[in-house]
């Protein structure tokens, strides 16, 4: 974030808001302890969540510190910056229809705690374990950085020193997490989702009340400086934020992501029935996409307002910065503690969501197997050690980021690498849906060749020299492991001669 000069701005009625915010939190937590009677309740919600719950929890997992602060700049951006980001939202949408239709019914024909048990189903415990602990690797390493990012929010808020943010941070999100289950989970979810919501949308409306002739103003300034395109046609595969790329790339992004990834659909399970997931599920696409149309709008706002005269910021300052320091520079007293507690809300959320789906992987995926029989108490008592387990493991993410003095650029592009699994295991739930099965070792032997390909495009953009651009990496991915699986099997498999 750089120094926005934030230590110098806060008021104590801020620092009171936001730790109101953190010990509501926690106070939460302790409230759904009382409701943890089995590992049912504690994963699932007694899968007696209403839909509309679950359809906020969806879009407030989804939603981080980056996405809050991020997205803006998108549309900030000087060189060109505009809503075309809107692109892939329509992809998501496309994505989340197919897993409404095509991977949803799978997860509705047992009492499932894991998105991988139904691998095992349709392949064996290889596949299931090896899609667990890609999830659980990748689920550790990106939400540990994404904890460290969020400490050093908190720590530019408070004056903390880095440590003390990060523990902080970390302690409280494991307390309530593993206090509550997913109740806590999803209910602080959705008191997250209208804070930080209500930030947004205030720090909105003071911005376009900055701004010289207001709306009108905005509007006119906006257009003229090209801010409200939002198509792109252009047929180069390098460029992230086209329509080819975000309706392709962001379907299969969001297949994966909301299709083959415990995180997402263990907020499915946690719904009545199927038509109820489902109705969460494609809603929260389109209220997704008109959460991303509201942050690209700020960024625009603020493009239009330091353009204007209005507000002076420091030469060569990053797009993705600007938001953090309007924040703290324009918003009124009392209104800072809001937008800050909700950019802990947005960061918290999809922490809180980590723990408790890492916890719900490891017993349903590796613990419960191996130890099968065992009072139901007993589960729940370890259930609740995997919370606190997979916590430290991402605060201890978090603390070796801040010790190796990681810059925030290497940081960002680390949690890009989260993304490249995410196609292989879309790949593997593809194969489970074919009636003729396909045999375990060609299915383990396509996700390694789906993840070749996609490093053989993810390494040479590393060292700046993009073939493709990142919404691209989750279709290679999955076609890569779908089609290398059928051919593996297609060799391995002795074929019947035709009568």
């Amino acid at each position: 974030m750089g120094d926005l000069g934030l230590q110098r701005r806060i008021q104590p009625i801020d620092l009171i808001l936001i730790l109101a915010y953190l010990a509501g939190t926690t106070l939460l937590g302790v409230w759904f302890r009382k409701g943890q009677k089995d590992i049912q309740t504690y994963f699932v919600g007694g899968r007696e969540i209403p839909w509309w719950l679950v359809l906020v929890s969806i879009v407030a997992t989804e939603t981080s510190t980056v996405t809050f602060l991020s997205v803006p700049g998108l549309a900030f951006n000087p060189s060109g910056g505009s809503l075309v980001f809107l692109q892939l939202a329509l992809g998501y949408i496309v994505g989340r229809l197919v897993v409404a239709f095509v991977l949803l019914p799978g997860y509705f024909q047992g009492e499932y705690l894991s998105a991988y048990e139904v691998l095992k189903k349709r392949f064996d415990h290889r596949v299931q374990r090896l899609a667990s602990s890609i999830f659980l690797l990748t689920r550790t390493v990106a939400d540990g950085l994404r904890l460290f990012l969020t400490a050093l929010l908190l720590q530019l808020f408070t004056g903390w020193d880095m440590a003390t943010s990060i523990l902080a941070m970390g302690a409280i999100t494991i307390f309530y997490t593993w206090m509550g289950g997913m109740q806590a989970v999803l209910w602080t979810d959705c008191i997250q989702f209208f804070i930080y919501t209500a930030g947004a949308l205030g720090a909105g409306v003071i911005l376009i009340g900055l701004i010289p002739g207001g709306w009108e103003g905005f509007l006119a300034a906006g257009n003229a400086a090209g801010k409200f395109n939002w198509i792109d046609l252009s047929a180069n595969p390098a460029l992230p934020f086209t329509l080819w790329a975000g309706v392709l790339g962001g379907a299969f992004f969001s297949m994966a992501s909301h299709g083959a990834d415990q995180i997402m659909v263990q907020r499915y399970l946690c719904s009545k029935n199927i038509n109820h997931a489902r109705v969460a599920l494609i809603s929260s696409g389109v209220v997704v996409f008109l959460q991303f149309l509201l942050f690209l709008l700020i960024g625009a706002g603020l493009f239009v307002l330091s353009h204007s005269g209005a507000w002076q910021l420091p030469e060569g300052i990053p797009n993705d910065q600007v938001f953090g320091r309007f924040i703290v520079e324009k918003l009124p007293v009392g209104m800072v503690g809001v937008v800050i507690a909700a950019v802990l809300a947005a960061a918290m959320s999809t922490l809180s969501s980590s723990l408790n789906s890492s916890a719900s992987a490891g017993l349903a995926d590796f613990y419960k197997p191996l130890r099968p029989g065992l009072p139901d108490e007993k589960y729940l008592r370890v259930s609740e050690w995997l919370t606190i387990f997979f916590g430290l493991a991402q605060v201890g993410v978090a603390l070796a980021a801040w010790l190796i003095n990681s810059p925030q650029g290497i940081i960002n592009q680390v949690l890009s690498v989260a993304g490249l699994t995410t196609g292989m295991i879309l790949g593997l739930f593809l194969l489970g849906t074919l009636r003729k099965p396909v045999s375990s070792t060609a299915a383990l032997l396509g996700v390694f060749i789906g993840f070749a390909a996609v490093m053989a495009v993810f390494i040479p953009a590393s060292f700046g020299h993009t073939i493709v651009a990142w919404p691209w990496y989750a279709p290679i991915g999955a076609l890569t492991t779908f089609f290398a699986a059928l051919a593996f099997n297609f060799f391995m498999v002795p074929q019947q001669a035709p009568k």
